[in-house]
């Protein structure tokens, strides 16, 4: 769950940039909004399914609530779901 997790979380990222990094200007900048619906796509499943396993992982772990919210808001901001991998979740595999 861990190595499935933490590749979840760098996907999440990635997406999340994508979106608003290259979709977003496509769309609004040049009129292309094409590229944009399957990052959104991409980037909508991706989320969800980072939701969802950061509630099962935190639950597995026995992680409190403060850990858990921490991991949940990195979601919603760029560059978090890299600093969770970093800090939360490559200390484990080792």
């Amino acid at each position: 769950m861990l190595k499935i997790f933490s590749l979840t979380a760098i996907l999440e990222g990635i997406s999340y940039l994508l979106l608003f990094g290259v979709g977003m200007p496509l769309k609004y900048l040049a009129g292309i909004p094409e590229p944009n619906i399957y990052i959104g796509y991409a980037h909508g499943f991706l989320f969800i399914a980072y939701c969802v396993l950061a509630v099962l992982f935190c639950y597995e772990r026995k992680w409190g609530l403060k850990r858990f919210l921490i991991i949940f808001i990195a979601a919603f901001l760029p560059f978090a779901t890299f600093y969770i991998d970093k800090k939360y979740l490559k200390p484990l595999e080792a």
